[in-house]
């Protein structure tokens, strides 16, 4: 499946960074091979998948730019991403997370968060998208260092609902405990995801999710607007039906 706006956000990626490219990079002898190392430094050539997807998640002290190399990646990693191709995500931090895009040239910043925007809307509509809703999500959420956007535009209807319930019972385990339910979000803006995450939760999200007729997970939600003590006190537990 494929939409006219993600469509057009990846035809922005191709345009916007055709051509980068990090002119100097050595890669790491112990990992990298030269061959593959030498598509970061060559502009123009289609990059094999399974080179993104190990360039793509490689810590950033394995490259001389990793901020250059990850424009450079971006075209084929971005149709990645959207068309499933990239196998897996949620497994490793996304190289995206690691830089500081925004301070890019703002065409660049502007054709990434185009692009976080219609990849997590086209994935909402998905009834079965490539990669897990909620590690879809969370890969957004890192890249773009904020849950804010995405909850905002949580668009409504049977698939986007479903996927709302999913999210929220996976969610849940984590942030009932006061834990995050992002493993890969290395930045000091996580508290502050997880807060607004809570908080959306507890609030709109359990009203989404009550009108679905998922009384127990908005039971659940609702509880995070409680301090510690008093959630785990609440008399919902004596009641509460057993979950995975």
């Amino acid at each position: 499946m494929s939409s006219i706006t993600l469509d057009a956000a990846l035809a922005d990626i191709d345009t916007v960074f055709d051509g980068c490219v990090s002119a100097d990079e050595t890669g790491c002898g112990y990992c990298h091979a030269p061959e593959e190392t030498a598509y970061l430094r060559t502009p123009h050539v289609r990059v094999p998948v399974d080179v993104v997807r190990y360039y793509l998640f490689e810590v950033p002290d394995h490259f001389d730019d990793h901020a250059a190399s990850m424009r450079r990646l971006l075209p084929p990693a971005a149709r990645a991403m959207a068309d499933g191709s990239l196998g897996s995500i949620g497994y490793g931090a996304h190289g995206l997370s690691r830089v500081d895009w925004r301070s890019w040239p703002a065409e660049q910043a502007a054709a990434i968060e185009a692009f976080l925007d219609a990849w997590w809307h086209h994935a909402l509509t998905s009834p079965e998208p490539p990669y897990g809703i909620d590690d879809i999500f969370a890969t957004c959420a890192t890249v773009a260092r904020t849950v804010v956007p995405f909850l905002d535009r949580w668009s409504r209807g049977p698939v986007a609902d479903a996927h709302l319930a999913h999210c929220a019972d996976v969610w849940l385990y984590d942030l009932l405990s006061d834990s995050s339910p992002f493993t890969w979000w290395y930045h000091d803006s996580e508290d502050a995801g997880v807060a607004d995450l809570r908080s959306w939760l507890a609030g709109p999200g359990a009203v989404r999710l009550r009108a679905q007729g998922e009384t127990d997970l908005a039971t659940r939600a609702e509880l995070l607007a409680l301090p510690y003590d008093r959630r785990w006190a609440d008399p919902y537990w004596d009641s509460a039906p057993a979950t995975n």
